[in-house]
């Protein structure tokens, strides 16, 4: 199973912010033994009971970090296909795939975050609609084809992208709960994800469920379909601890025994979440990836 960590993007994280604590936290992963990194796609963050938060754009940092780094995958958790026009966004998928050498997992939604929406001037209604029909223009897209297609939303007649994506295999990842999602995820994607856990439980057993369903109903081999899991570090807290990762302790080895629970269920590919992702967290996180890779126990020396 491969073992992601999610960047910060904004002061919340602990960075300040700013690209120089970015790039130094991709690289402390990447020489540590992550597998791949992962941005999210918001404006801001604007809670009830605190400061408004800003937040770096994905797309922006991707493209840094294609040049920053060498050996991991890029992802996207997951980019809001409202936010772009879908044609544009394969031809800038294509040419970020390119530039970092083809390590960009696409990760693709439908957005939930109604403030920023208003706040930018993009409609909210039909999210489901509009994502399907920026699916079927994203996609064939980036797989190489020319693309007309005139729908509600949508519309471009003879669309490619020129100069040819390097690979037409890159892969596509959507994040899906509802049914409607999840059939999509079935028709179009590469890999599913879901988020955010701790340990496997019976929610994500209920999600797993209907995402087999919507494989069933759309004639799909689920085991052509990869599972990803989203883990948030703060939900590996003891029985009775406060949720949050500033509120727990920071366990390596707890880390490595979700890890090693998540492989047991089939999950190809981790991304894991930090309340704080300061150099200290993330080296507790790498610390966990290696306990994992090579067996050992909590307190004691490798397996065998």
């Amino acid at each position: 199973m491969k073992v992601g960590m999610i960047l910060p993007q904004g002061p919340v994280h602990g960075t300040g912010g700013s690209w120089s604590g970015i790039s130094a936290l991709a690289r402390q992963a990447e020489d540590g033994g992550a597998d791949s990194l992962w941005l999210c796609d918001h404006f801001f963050w604007r809670p009830a009971d605190g400061p408004e938060v800003g937040i770096h754009e994905a797309w922006t940092l991707l493209s840094a970090l294609a040049v920053a780094t060498r050996r991991v995958e890029l992802g996207t958790l997951v980019l809001a296909t409202a936010f772009r026009n879908p044609g544009l966004l394969a031809k800038m998928a294509a040419t970020a795939d390119d530039v970092s050498g083809g390590r960009l997992i696409l990760g693709l939604g439908c957005g939930w975050y109604e403030a920023e929406y208003r706040a930018f001037g993009y409609p909210f209604d039909h999210r489901v609609g509009r994502f399907d029909e920026a699916l079927q223009v994203i996609v064939p897209l980036v797989r190489g084809e020319r693309v007309t297609f005139h729908g509600r939303w949508t519309d471009v007649d003879d669309a490619v992208i020129a100069p040819a994506p390097n690979r037409p295999s890159l892969p596509i990842l959507v994040a899906a709960k509802g049914d409607r999602m999840l059939r999509l995820t079935a028709r179009h994607a590469d890999a599913w994800q879901t988020a955010w856990f701790g340990l496997p439980d019976d929610r994500f057993a209920e999600r797993q469920d209907r995402l087999l369903a919507a494989c069933d109903a759309e004639g799909r081999d689920p085991a052509t379909l990869e599972r990803t899991v989203g883990i948030g570090l703060g939900d590996l807290a003891a029985d009775g601890a406060p949720p949050g990762w500033r509120d727990v302790p920071v366990d390596a080895a707890a880390i490595a025994d979700a890890l090693a629970a998540w492989t047991e269920l089939g999950i190809g590919h981790v991304q894991l979440r930090f309340e704080e992702a300061s150099p200290a967290a993330y080296d507790v996180a790498l610390e966990a990836i290696r306990r994992y890779r090579d067996g050992t126990p909590p307190d004691g020396p490798p397996a065998g």
